[in-house]
């Protein structure tokens, strides 16, 4: 019997997006805009400001654009800039079998990657993208919760990426699964950070990790190549991993069709109190000034975030459901999309934070992590008290974000720094994609952004 390594190897090599459904590609066009949304919006937080600071002393210089700096990197910082771009304000795609984002580690490593490769076609790029999901998406929903005790991203992203960047350089099967292996052995731990970390400081740069596993599966890959080696026989135990789940449909199904989108930049575990609270304000058509407390009740996971009423920093703000809904009740919901610095330490913000009550509801509990759901109460100071249903997340597979919606998505984030001629430009180079034409794309991320990221958090409501 053949190591799953193998196995996952051969078949991310025979990945051809020209001849996977429409579905499939449309997707994965979709996903491509999603993460430039994503990076653009995190292009000047922390992380990747910290990155490009140290690139050249750690990395050496190179030809790879820092997307949409202008600069010019090495390989391996290139990509850790970019990947830390797409992750850093949680802008991101994500999976729910995986419970975590395959698109911010494996589309900056194939674009990045991409880009030292003249020959590149769209087609290609695709074709490496839907198999970086594949392999990654299905060794992160098999691992085993009672042996690998952290179920954050970097955790599994490692494996992604290689397989994305094996696709796209056309690695042998063999020099795939030990790039597999290499990758999956030295991602890193991540059990003190996140929702599932024993650590409660979740306001940190590292965050999930992603960033780093991008840069670990390429760098496998290029090891692999010159001989490295790993232990190729890692997904084959069943304490760990569940074979069957990894090999599910293989080859027939594609894990890329179950990404889920994100409407505003905060946790995921936030995303259905945001969408019950706006339900209920549309329904009932209340004020903030009118409101005693919100109770939230929702899965246990994410009262397990820092939960902070007031977040010290943006990565912090992320991970508070009592802030986020905080903002989109006072600011609206476009004061998440994206958010920056001017919505910290706002005292009206804390205020309102302090009055939300956290519990769990056996529902979302059971539902969870297949589906995020939450059920609030608003309680008014007249004493009504206004429930919502149990209300899932905008932009579930169910209820998708296509194309349309994630093009509205990008003029949101990108207004005041493109204009709408060059919004076109950015949104037809992803869609030229699709017709096997890689140039346009590859340089409008060559391209440097001198225009600020505009807000637009818009009035305080009273």
């Amino acid at each position: 019997m053949p190591f799953l390594t193998h196995r996952l190897a051969r078949h991310a090599l025979e990945i051809d997006a020209g001849c996977l459904p429409d579905e499939v590609r449309k997707v994965a066009l979709g996903c491509v805009l999603d993460l430039l949304t994503a990076a653009l919006a995190g292009m000047r937080s922390p992380a990747p400001a910290a990155a490009l600071g140290v690139s050249e002393w750690l990395y050496g210089s190179g030809p790879v654009p820092a997307w949409f700096t202008g600069q010019r990197l090495s390989l391996l910082s290139a990509l850790l800039h970019n990947a830390l771009c797409a992750s850093a304000l949680d802008l991101d795609d994500g999976n729910r079998a995986a419970r975590g984002h395959p698109g911010a580690s494996v589309i900056p490593t194939v674009l990045t990657l991409a880009s030292t490769m003249p020959q590149s076609r769209g087609d290609e790029i695709l074709s490496a993208i839907i198999a970086g999901y594949d392999v990654g998406v299905r060794i992160a929903a098999a691992q085993k919760t009672e042996a690998i005790l952290t179920r954050q991203t970097g955790r599994w992203a490692a494996f992604a990426s290689a397989a994305a960047a094996g696709r796209l350089l056309k690695a042998t099967p063999e020099h795939l699964a030990q790039a597999l292996a290499i990758a999956g052995v030295t991602a890193p731990n991540q059990r003190a950070n996140g929702s599932s970390g024993y650590s409660r400081m979740t306001g940190n740069l590292v965050k999930e990790g992603i960033a780093f596993s991008a840069q670990l599966g390429l760098q496998a890959v290029f090891l692999a190549g010159a001989g490295f080696t790993g232990p190729v026989d890692l997904l084959d135990h069943q304490r760990f991993y569940d074979r069957a789940r990894i090999l599910d449909r293989l080859g027939s199904r594609f894990e890329i069709l179950d990404t889920y989108f994100k409407p505003y930049a905060c946790c995921r575990y936030i995303h259905p109190a945001l969408d019950a609270y706006a339900a209920l304000r549309r329904d009932h058509g209340f004020m903030v000034a009118d409101i005693d407390h919100v109770e939230v009740e929702t899965f246990g996971f994410a009262l397990r975030l820092a939960n902070s009423p007031d977040p010290e920093n943006l990565t912090a703000l992320q991970y508070s459901l009592p802030y986020c809904l905080a903002v989109l009740a006072i600011l609206g919901e476009e004061a998440l999309t994206p958010i920056g610095p001017d919505l910290l330490a706002r005292s009206e913000l804390s205020a309102f934070a302090s009055k939300v009550k956290l519990s769990v509801n056996a529902e979302a509990e059971a539902q969870f992590p297949m589906k995020t759901t939450a059920m609030l109460t608003v309680a008014l100071r007249s004493g009504a008290r206004l429930v919502s249903k149990l209300t899932a997340a905008r932009g579930d597979p169910s209820e998708s974000m296509d194309f349309e919606a994630l093009a509205a998505k990008f003029r949101q984030v990108s207004r005041g720094v493109f204009s709408q001629v060059e919004q076109d430009r950015i949104i037809n180079s992803v869609v030229s994609l699709s017709e096997g034409d890689a140039d346009e794309l590859m340089q409008q991320l060559g391209q440097k952004i001198t225009a600020s990221l505009d807000p637009g958090k818009g009035s305080s409501e009273t």
